[in-house]
């Protein structure tokens, strides 16, 4: 099989592994990297551009540097981008998780972060929503920023393209997920009680938020249902064929700078760890500021909690 094909099974197979500890099959054949993420269209200045510039080089020679030195007591601390991208938009990371793995204690934390959270973007030089920081400089000022936010080392990241999620559903033959309230999105109805979904369903499933309650916690909530379904159906049903569905699915939708010794490491000494995940959360409350757009707030003492229990998992 060719080697961008193994690439991205490892990064799906991460991305799987990291969401819900499923033990998603993951392989991998040598030590490169997936093909670099697509620079955004929207663009910070110049002198930021510079800067950015000097720290991915420092960032990518720390990764070398750890990646030949990596002990399996070390906690390894991840970025996982949800991306909503169509056309030639550089898109936004609608979905962003913080995941620690710590092989010491046998578990895993993960973090989702509001998109609408308004912070810091670093390297642009301005306050927006958190998600904004992927179109302005793309996975790696999308990774300073939460870094800055949590004042937190991020090692690694992996982006998926949520619009993938349609054809991976649909190689994998369709989920079934519980849904907890009745909706309508556009044309479609989801009744409340057990569901059967497509890939164009249940990536209309995973996007709604405007009525639900909850609002962007509840549809991180139906993100994760669809992706748990998926990393059941894969372990649970595995072919050779479903195999090739899938490496067809997310074949231009995956992308990741998380090296072979590192993914070798996940896939194995750190999978208990992946399999015994807690759920973080931050606590806060939104409305529309005087620019006429919504914004939400994490309280000082939720941040500083979760910053916390984030920085004891790499000490």
């Amino acid at each position: 099989m060719k080697e961008w094909r193994w690439l991205i099974l490892t990064a799906l197979g991460i991305g799987l592994l990291v969401f819900f500890g499923s033990g998603g099959y993951v392989y991998h054949q040598n030590s490169q990297l997936v093909d670099e993420p697509v620079e955004a269209s929207v663009q910070p200045t110049e002198t930021a551009q510079t800067e950015q510039g000097k720290k991915a080089d420092s960032k990518k020679a720390d990764q070398k540097k750890k990646a030949g030195k990596q002990k399996e007591s070390e906690t390894i601390s991840l970025l996982l981008l949800g991306v909503d991208q169509r056309g030639n938009e550089a898109g936004r990371s609608d979905t962003i998780i913080v995941v620690t793995v710590n092989p010491e204690t046998g578990s895993s934390k993960m973090l989702s972060i509001p998109r609408d959270l308004k912070t810091e973007i670093i390297g642009n030089g301005s306050n927006d929503k958190i998600n904004h920081a992927y179109a302005f400089g793309g996975p790696e000022m999308a990774r300073e920023t939460v870094e800055h936010l949590l004042d937190l080392q991020i090692d690694y990241f992996a982006e998926i393209n949520l619009d993938g999620f349609t054809d991976l559903v649909d190689a994998v033959d369709g989920v079934t997920v519980a849904n907890d309230i009745n909706f309508s999105y556009y044309e479609m109805k989801f009744p409340k009680g057990e569901l059967s979904l497509n890939g164009k369903e249940a990536l209309a499933y995973a996007r709604m938020r405007y009525d639900d309650p909850r609002g962007d916690f509840g549809r991180q909530i139906r993100q994760r249902q669809v992706v748990q379904a998926v990393a059941d159906k894969l372990t649970a049903d595995f072919s050779l064929t479903r195999f090739n569905d899938v490496l067809t699915a997310v074949g231009k939708n995956v992308k990741t700078d998380i090296p072979f010794p590192v993914v070798r490491k996940l896939a194995t000494d750190y999978r208990a760890s992946l399999q015994n995940v807690e759920t973080l959360s931050l606590e806060g409350s939104g409305g529309i500021e005087s620019d006429k757009i919504y914004y939400w707030h994490p309280t000082a003492a939720s941040l500083k909690q979760v910053q916390t229990t984030l920085q004891n998992e790499l000490q």
